[in-house]
């Protein structure tokens, strides 16, 4: 089927009171299935989470109040659950259906990172530390598979591969690594003397994305050297033996310096044609995997908030609460613009942080604004076929 380009947006809810995260549980990959609906659950209040038909605007579930607040939420949209954890280092899950926590288990240090996936081993949630250990828990009893050191310091930033095989983990530190494991060896200990791993040789990295339908390829952004240039860099990752072990290496299959541009980038994607799509404060810009210079979308009075970037969409949000969306040409490495959807609510202030998530049949985006209650504004995409 092909997707025609002439989109339109429908406002659809307007919620207040909204406390932190919102997440997708329905979950149909990029299909585009008309017929489904999606469904969301978000953090209600600081200690209760929810979930929202939102194409009819309804509350269908509500967790009861817990003891303490939730930190950090997120969703396995494959099993209809959720996780969350709690500033008690409180770990829960829940089917979003019955009034208590299917399982519950507990870190050892406040949780950095908090993540839930399928894999070919069963499906399993990940929760990274302040004290750089990295835990797997499985499902749906949260027993506890394992826990390795990754850093002595805290895990900013958690990536799974498309397919769940490797997991990439890093902080933004001069002298710390970014690390790739091997999941599997993670999950099967009983097969694997050790964890396998590999480190990067790329410092001080901002921002990690695995190329789309392509399980072993993945593209660093990371700052370089004293005037801390932007350099981006494309691995593959291959398992190989020595010996009687398991090694995993990454090798470097293509990079480039940003230069000529007026800023630093701060966000960044991948399309699965190996483009690779970035913003700096004013421009979304596109570049080939060896860095030829392919497209500029030019925003002169506007100041980039955030990037969403998936196989189908590409959506720059701007600290005004207005939004971009942008589609991947079929026949060609570059974007389309569709359509501008503006901020609908007025502020005094501008929003402080702005979170926008989409899934074949909708675009939910999550707004703080200072003392203001959070808004959660949802919107349905109407996409025809030729």
């Amino acid at each position: 089927m092909n997707l025609s380009h002439n989109l339109l947006m429908h406002l659809m809810v307007d919620l207040t009171g909204i406390w932190g995260s919102a997440c997708y549980l329905s979950g149909r990959g990029l299909t585009k299935h008309r017929e489904e609906r999606s469904v969301i659950c978000m953090m209600s209040s600081k200690a209760k989470i929810s979930t929202w038909d939102i194409h009819e605007g309804v509350m269908t579930w509500e967790s009861p109040e817990q003891p303490t607040y939730i930190k950090m939420l997120t969703t396995l949209p494959e099993m209809h659950i959720a996780v969350t954890v709690d500033i008690d280092q409180t770990i829960k899950l829940w089917d979003c259906h019955n009034r208590d926590a299917l399982a519950t288990n507990k870190l050892l240090f406040p949780c950095e990172s908090l993540k839930a996936v399928f894999t070919k081993d069963g499906p399993i949630v990940l929760a990274t530390d302040t004290e750089g250990h990295l835990y797997i828990f499985k499902i749906p009893d949260l027993h506890l598979i394992s826990k390795v050191r990754v850093f002595p310091f805290d895990i900013e930033e958690l990536y799974c591969s498309p397919q769940k095989k490797w997991v990439f983990l890093s902080k933004k530190h001069p002298h710390i690594l970014p690390k790739v494991y091997l999941l599997s060896s993670l999950l099967r200990t009983s097969e694997f003397s050790a964890p396998v791993s590999t480190s990067f040789s790329s410092s001080l990295c901002q921002r990690a994305f695995w190329t789309p339908r392509r399980e072993d390829r993945i593209t660093l952004m990371a700052r370089c050297g004293s005037k801390k240039v932007t350099n981006f860099a494309t691995f593959d990752m291959k398992l190989e033996e020595m010996g009687n072990q398991i090694i995993v290496k990454g090798y470097l299959v293509a990079s480039f310096e940003f230069q000529d541009f007026e800023d630093s980038p701060e966000w960044m994607g991948v399309s699965n044609k190996n483009v690779i799509v970035c913003s700096t404060l004013s421009s979304l810009l596109l570049f080939s995997m060896e860095g030829c210079h392919l497209q500029r979308f030019q925003y002169y009075t506007e100041e980039i908030l955030s990037l969403w970037v998936d196989p189908v969409y590409v959506i720059v949000t701007f600290i005004v609460g207005s939004f971009e969306v942008y589609t991947w040409e079929e026949r060609s490495l570059l974007l389309r613009r569709c359509y501008r959807l503006p901020n609908r609510r007025r502020w005094a202030v501008p929003c402080i942080y702005e979170e926008t998530s989409c899934d074949d049949v909708s675009i939910i985006r999550l707004m703080i604004n200072g003392h203001i209650p959070n808004f959660l504004m949802a919107y349905t995409l109407s996409i025809g076929s030729s």
